[in-house]
């Protein structure tokens, strides 16, 4: 879709109240009117509790629907009320993307004895004892559900790692052995190999979790219509798993369902390969470029903007970047926190909304705002406005302004379906002006600052350029009056 626009449509501290999929699905129309095309939910299958925010999966096929882990719905709601908000969504024009977690369950139903060796957690590879007999929880028999929907169950033959001994009540990291069993060796390579993240983690090269995920994938989709993935915690899954993963369902379903994953890593190199290995079949998240902007709006007036796209994977491959601000996992308070601060915020959305490259990702609390011991109200005002001047401005060639180390530019020159022009500003530092080309059909013409952060009007000169404005610490987005 031309100018598309996803919402990551939660955050972390969304309250626990199991109203949320009725809140989405009565901001359906609101959201299509905003811009947005496509909303990225959260893990909709059952967790450890009701107040889980997903990614500790117990039951897959449990979406809401049974009395288990002492809640049929999820935090989010039921499975008939998740159903119905995706039917609203699609209603409006909106494509709804699940977020998939398979890389480990959590809150098995018994434990079970196997061998397993216990490993240095800063090299999985390294083992720190002889093999011996351990306690963990790895039998998922999910009672409460009897069988309806997959007779699938889950023991530690599936898996091939846990962190706790029963036994012992002991903590750690231990590979569970057994023939042709081991770490998977398509993951990152992190702490030796990055494999093992936390809870039961699942052994992607054997057939059967191969097999039982994608058999549960398909009912996933054809249960609830969703229209793409988003796939968790890629740097801890198999590379021949996805891949594999995604020729079944694309065979499927078409090419058209869309897959985007998260690889938290922030060396461009890493991401490279994983995009090699994966056939560049893959949106990946831009984690570097995230990290960019985090970085900028610690060290203010001392970043240099003009590399502001190094290290990121929409400068070098834009058709597989999904560019984002901020996420659930930089919130305040999270394990991977590295939030933008407030004041570049703005900065950053115009960077991702309002240039030529990437698939642009709003954050829900940046949108909406966010809960925590840190609450943020939100931009929805101004990211509006942003979204509208993408909808409407953002087309077409793109000449960059790229010459001060604290003020940088961009024009957009439109298309005959969509001629206007759009000028682009941002500083980190003073008020500064930076002359920028719109055309010699301009000329003449009087342009404003559509955010009014600068009240005055930029006339273009007779030479197609305007002398385009912006204050301290700002940004402005100058469009024709």
């Amino acid at each position: 879709m031309e100018n598309g626009i996803m919402l990551q449509a939660f955050e972390w501290y969304l309250p626990n109240v199991g109203q949320y999929y009725n809140l989405l699905k009565d901001l359906a129309g609101s959201l299509k009117e905003a811009g947005f095309s496509a909303v990225w939910i959260p893990p909709c299958c059952k967790g450890t509790s009701s107040n889980d925010v997903g990614y500790g999966i117990y039951d897959l096929y449990d979406l809401g629907e049974f009395d288990q882990k002492t809640t049929v719905r999820t935090k989010y709601g039921t499975k008939d009320e998740l159903v119905q908000m995706i039917e609203a969504m699609h209603a409006n024009g909106l494509q709804v993307y699940a977020d998939v977690v398979m890389n480990h369950k959590a809150g098995a139903d018994h434990t079970e004895t196997f061998m397993a060796v216990k490993v240095k957690p800063e090299d999985r590879k390294s083992e720190l004892e002889a093999p011996r007999d351990i306690e963990g929880w790895t039998g998922f028999d999910f009672p409460g559900r009897n069988g309806q929907y997959s007779a699938f169950k889950w023991n530690f033959n599936h898996f091939n790692g846990v962190d706790y001994n029963q036994r012992d009540s002991e903590k750690g990291i231990f590979r569970i052995l057994g023939e042709n069993k081991g770490w998977n060796l398509g993951v990152s390579y992190e702490y030796g190999n990055y494999d093992y993240l936390m809870h039961a983690d699942l052994d992607h090269a054997h057939p059967e979790v191969v097999e039982e995920l994608i058999t549960w994938a398909e009912w996933l989709i054809n249960t609830t219509g969703v229209d793409g993935f988003r796939l968790d915690a890629l740097k801890h899954i198999d590379t021949a798993f996805i891949n594999v993963f995604r020729q079944r369902l694309t065979e499927k379903f078409g090419r058209d369902f869309y897959m985007v994953g998260e690889y938290w890593v922030t060396d461009f190199q890493v991401k490279k390969t994983y995009l090699e290995k994966t056939g560049h079949k893959i949106d990946l998240f831009d984690v570097g470029l995230h990290f960019n902007f985090y970085e900028a709006s610690i060290k203010g007036e001392a970043y240099d903007l003009r590399t502001i796209f190094n290290n990121s994977i929409v400068e070098q491959f834009p058709e597989r970047a999904v560019t984002f601000v901020d996420n659930h996992d930089s919130q305040l308070g999270q394990a991977l926190q590295s939030w933008v601060e407030p004041w570049f915020k703005l900065h950053a959305y115009a960077l991702i909304l309002l240039r030529e490259k990437g698939y642009p990702c709003v954050f829900f609390g940046d949108y909406f705002g966010s809960g925590g011991q840190t609450p943020f109200e939100g931009l929805k005002d101004q990211i509006d406005l942003l979204m509208k001047s993408r909808r409407e401005a953002a087309y077409g060639d793109q000449a960059d302004y790229f010459e001060d180390p604290n003020r940088i530019g961009w024009v957009r020159l439109g298309t005959p379906e969509h001629p206007e022009k759009l000028a682009v500003i941002l500083s980190t530092k003073e008020n500064g002006v930076i002359p920028m080309f719109v055309g010699e059909d301009q000329a003449g013409q009087s342009y404003g600052d559509c955010l009014g952060n600068v009240e005055d009007a930029v006339v273009i000169r007779e030479d197609g350029f305007g002398e385009f404005k912006v204050k301290a610490g700002r940004v402005s987005v100058w469009r024709r009056k």
